[in-house]
């Protein structure tokens, strides 16, 4: 079934893109996975996997189909059915359910029309709190019906009918919830810096600081930030796991999943972390721990790394490529995160080396597409990797070093620093004894020059030259 998918009209005008198919199978069950969303992530999640793997293709699409059918988003729903229609045009699923395609259009015409005529009189009565959710409940019917843009809108007219910092912290989540979904991930991080700057305090400020760090940690994973991005996943509290709804969502089904927190910050940060960051800053991170339990093997890979096992953590996460390509976020971040991961493990592993065979590099380091002289060349050239390629005995030679040189030079550089600090020091001395102390003005706030006795700054000057032996 898989390969007669595979061979359907749809993917191959995904190949002729030069878009992503994901041919072999994942090693994750869809609906175990699947069950860890809810509302448009959900379908948003089925969609990017039915789109990309021919052998999970049917289930994701039929199960995206349904869940769009309990929805509003009728153009949603045609779009997922016109796409599965070329991959398995005999599925009753691929057929378009007119009838309730055009009743569900009626019924939120007059949805619309009615909470717009309800705001409108809200308007005429001048009441702020009726303002203020009659335009919530019109960005709510904007969302479900997939206008995101309206929602955006209406959500942000609820800024100046606000009476307190709840309702404020409610109305930037929201917006970060919709930025989220329209991948607008500038706007996320500027929403997100508002709800950190709201006045909330005690039990309300600290059931937010979860959803923050892990939706900033998106947003920065997102825009290839993933030094940063690794910063927020690792400090989301495990109270995410089981935080409750805020502004009607809830993040961790609707967003971002605790499975993704642990699966993105570990990844993140293999990426960006040395050895050392990822044995105290992840391994040892209690409170990390508890996300790293929902997905072992990246525990093993981030272990493995900092055991100098690079062949087999790059091994561990190579297995796991396919899951990654199919996820709706990761996947387009895939390629840079291996790349580094890959970079630092060859960087790493030549460093007790004064040389190294490229057969042995190439068999520690296997690569398909591509030769190992190649990727070494490349990182020697861009100053990754400081090392020579001797192509005639197959080698890759550590330049030498001569470390009695370094050692004289560093001494060196550091009395000078001495020096230089030291000099400072005295002049600083020296112009307090000289009178020159520049204090503010108590009446005015304006700062001037106490003489003392009466000396110019000129006669300061040289007396500050004659203390240090300069004139």
């Amino acid at each position: 079934m898989a390969s007669i998918t595979e061979q359907s009209p749809f993917f191959q005008q995904r190949r002729a893109r030069g878009e992503v198919v994901v041919t072999d199978p994942p090693k994750f069950d869809l609906d175990s996975y699947i069950g860890n969303y809810t509302g448009i992530t959900r379908i948003d999640r089925l969609h990017h996997i039915g789109s990309h793997s021919p052998y999970l293709a049917a289930d994701a699409y039929r199960l995206a189909i349904a869940e769009a059918k309990h929805g509003k988003n009728v153009d949603l729903y045609t779009t997922l059915v016109d796409e599965f229609s070329n991959i398995a045009p005999q599925d009753p699923a691929a057929l378009t359910d007119v009838a309730w395609a055009e009743k569900k259009t009626r019924e939120t015409q007059q949805e619309q029309d009615r909470l717009e005529h309800e705001l409108k009189s809200y308007k005429n009565n001048l009441i702020k709190e009726s303002i203020r959710m009659g335009n919530e409940d019109l960005g709510h019917f904007h969302y479900d019906t997939g206008d995101y843009g309206s929602a955006h809108k209406a959500y942000m007219k609820m800024r100046e009918h606000c009476t307190s910092t709840k309702h404020l912290a409610d109305m930037t989540l929201r917006l970060v919830n919709t930025s989220v979904t329209q991948k607008s991930w500038l706007a996320v991080q500027t929403n997100l810096a508002k709800v950190e700057a709201s006045q909330l305090k005690g039990d309300d400020k600290a059931k937010l600081e979860p959803i923050v760090s892990a939706c900033n940690g998106l947003a920065h994973m997102a825009i290839n930030n993933f030094r940063e991005a690794a910063t927020y996943f690792l400090k989301t509290s495990p109270t995410y796991l089981t935080v409750e709804p805020a502004a009607g969502i809830t993040w961790q089904k609707d967003v971002i999943s605790p499975n993704d927190v642990a699966t993105y910050g570990g990844l993140c940060a293999l990426a960006s972390m040395d050895r050392s960051e990822l044995q105290d800053k992840v391994l040892g991170n209690s409170e990390f721990r508890n996300f790293l339990e929902l997905e072992p093997h990246i525990r093993r890979a981030i272990n493995l790394f900092c055991n100098s096992k690079y062949s087999a953590c790059l091994e561990v996460l190579e297995g796991y490529r396919n899951d990654y390509l199919l996820d709706v976020h990761l996947s387009k971040v895939l390629g840079p995160i291996y790349s580094r991961i890959r970079t630092k493990s060859i960087v790493q592993y030549f460093i007790p080396f004064s040389c190294v065979t490229l057969d042995e590099m190439a068999s520690k380091f296997p690569a398909t597409g591509y030769r190992i002289e190649d990727e070494l060349e490349e990182m020697i050239n861009n100053g990754t990797l400081d090392a020579r390629i001797d192509l005639v005995d197959r080698l890759l030679i550590s330049p030498p070093t001569n470390p009695r040189h370094d050692v004289h030079s560093d001494a060196l550089a550091m009395a000078e620093k001495y020096d230089h600090t030291l000099r400072l020091r005295l002049t600083r001395l020296n112009m307090l004894a000289a009178g020159m102390e520049i204090k503010a003005d108590k009446g005015q706030g304006e700062k001037v020059v106490s003489g003392g006795m009466g000396q110019t700054i000129g006669e300061g000057l040289r007396g500050i030259g004659q203390r240090m032996g300069l004139s």
